[in-house]
């Protein structure tokens, strides 16, 4: 059952081989048995030119997260151990980013699910 979509900027600078990255990023989610909550795909330009590569982070009734800066295979240990940090939060806000590695420092916005004040 999938409940978040992780978008990789497939426009970005930066990640020459995304078909790698991609996998590099499925085998960590793997590794933390996170591999069918998480649907993993490319998307298009996501506005963080200055800082390649753009990781975007939603779900349904959940806060949405933009990440920039990152290296899809060093941080994917962080994007797996961030993915389950949403995954735990209430409606995908996360309080507590420690346990998220090096993406906290890479985070670039974070917006409130629809309907949440």
């Amino acid at each position: 059952m999938t409940e978040i979509r992780l978008l990789l900027c497939a426009t970005c600078a930066g990640a020459d081989d995304r078909a790698a990255a991609l996998e590099v990023i499925r085998a960590a989610l793997r590794r933390a048995g996170l591999e069918d909550r998480i649907t993993l795909a490319l998307q298009d330009c996501m506005g963080a030119c200055d800082a390649p590569v753009t990781l975007g982070m939603q779900g349904p009734g959940r806060a949405s997260y933009v990440f920039a800066g990152l290296d899809p295979v060093r941080d994917a240990a962080d994007i797996a151990r961030t993915c389950r940090a949403y995954l735990d939060a209430p409606s995908g806000w996360i309080e507590d980013a420690r346990g998220c590695g090096r993406l906290r420092l890479c985070l670039r916005a974070r917006l409130p699910a629809l309907g949440d004040h």
